[in-house]
């Protein structure tokens, strides 16, 4: 699949906001119940993998300054409910994980490698219109990189009288 484009409606985007997934809680979700919140959807390896965990902890440590600018953060990978549980609750993640066993989501996204998904990062705005995509990225830091981009949008639609 060709890599998604910001700001443009792609039908297999417009599908993966639809899709049913479960998260670590084991609550079903679909991206589009995030309207109206900017979001970030960081898509990742292997939960409790070296560079998953230090992505994962560098969302945690922003975790406030992200809901302060009205935006969600949700991890998601192939691997089970059950291991998402594990790994969110050993590092405290109090984001979603959501769980997509079958790749479905991570296919739809063009972003599914094989079994597993590549490490990436989908920003989303109020209207879940893609603002911004984050490919091959280093998990150190990266977090830090994605906050700087929601403060920047959020900035920009405040000018814009939004």
């Amino acid at each position: 699949m060709p890599e998604l484009s910001p700001g443009r409606t792609e039908p297999d985007l417009a599908a993966a906001l639809r899709l049913e997934l479960r998260d670590d809680r084991g609550e079903t979700r679909r991206l589009q119940d995030f309207r109206g919140r900017n979001l970030v959807l960081y898509f990742y390896p292997m939960d409790d993998t070296p560079g998953c965990t230090v992505e994962g902890k560098e969302f945690r440590e922003l975790h406030e300054e992200f809901a302060a600018l009205d935006t969600v953060v949700i991890g998601a990978s192939t691997d089970s409910v059950e291991r998402h549980r594990a790994f969110s609750e050993k590092h405290a993640f109090p984001f979603i994980l959501l769980s997509d066993p079958d790749g479905r989501l991570a296919a739809a996204l063009g972003v599914l490698n094989g079994r597993c998904a590549a490490r990436s990062t989908f920003v989303f705005d109020h209207d879940l219109h893609l603002r911004r995509t984050f490919h091959e990225v280093t998990p150190r830091g990266h977090a830090a990189q994605v906050l700087h981009f929601v403060r920047t949008l959020v900035e920009s639609h405040r000018m814009l009288g939004g």
